[in-house]
């Protein structure tokens, strides 16, 4: 992803991002369920980089499946790239975890953009003071093992009943997640910057006491020239 992308969408909200998503015809784009976990936390801008999680079965799911080097969650967090956001498919099931703090805390330390998953993550009391963005639906003690079995990463996924394709971009605020296709990035990244500019006009004016007539939508050459104005005076 292109560093000024990046940084266009790190400035955007997820709101103005499902509306230019809408004018190029996704209305599935805003993943259900995920919620910021540490209000305070940095947005969230990153490629896709996916886990996902068929249902445990006995058998294979205990816990020396932990010792394989290669299982699919441990894997995972060792490979995931610096700048990436790692997505996880809990098939909207939070009864388990997906992950934890040492999991978490290590795709932090490692340059990771952030977390994601449609289930739950525990050690929630640590991540609410973590300064990464994590999301998840709600909190879940339980290790994975009891309800999720891993079986692969970095291909299609569905998370909030979205569908994730590794290297889709992944914006995170405090109202939620939105999957941007990749090829889509840039030119959604630059109107969703200009909207933002035009709304952040909008707000102060409607704040100021006048009518959304004329203004919002813009229908009134007034308002434009007003418009024009203002960006110059705020260099925008």
């Amino acid at each position: 992803m292109k560093e000024e992308t990046r940084r266009m969408l790190a400035e955007v909200s997820t709101a103005t991002l499902t509306t230019v998503m809408l004018k190029r015809g996704f209305r599935n784009c805003f993943l259900q369920g995920p919620r910021l976990i540490n209000p305070r936390a940095p947005r969230m801008v990153g490629p896709a980089f996916t886990l996902r999680y068929i249902p445990a079965r006995e058998d294979l799911d205990t816990l020396d499946a932990f010792l394989d080097p290669d299982h699919p969650q441990r894997k995972g967090i060792e490979e995931c790239p610096a700048g990436h956001v790692f997505v996880i498919d809990s098939r909207g099931d939070p009864r388990a975890a997906s992950a934890g703090g040492i999991l978490l805390t290590r795709l932090m330390a490692r340059g990771v953009a952030g977390a994601v998953t449609d289930g739950g993550f525990r050690d929630t009391p640590e991540l609410m003071e973590m300064p990464w963005p994590t999301y998840h639906v709600a909190p879940s003690a339980p290790t994975n093992l009891i309800r999720h079995h891993a079986v692969d990463t970095n291909l299609p996924i569905g998370c909030g009943d979205v569908p994730v394709f590794p290297g889709d971009i992944m914006v995170g605020d405090g109202e939620g997640v939105v999957c941007i296709p990749a090829h889509l990035a840039d030119s959604v990244a630059e109107e969703a910057f200009e909207q933002t500019v035009v709304e952040d006009f909008v707000q102060e004016r409607v704040a100021a006491g006048h009518t959304i007539r004329g203004l919002y939508p813009m229908t009134d050459p007034k308002n434009r020239e007003l418009l024009a104005a203002w960006r110059k005076e705020k260099g925008r």
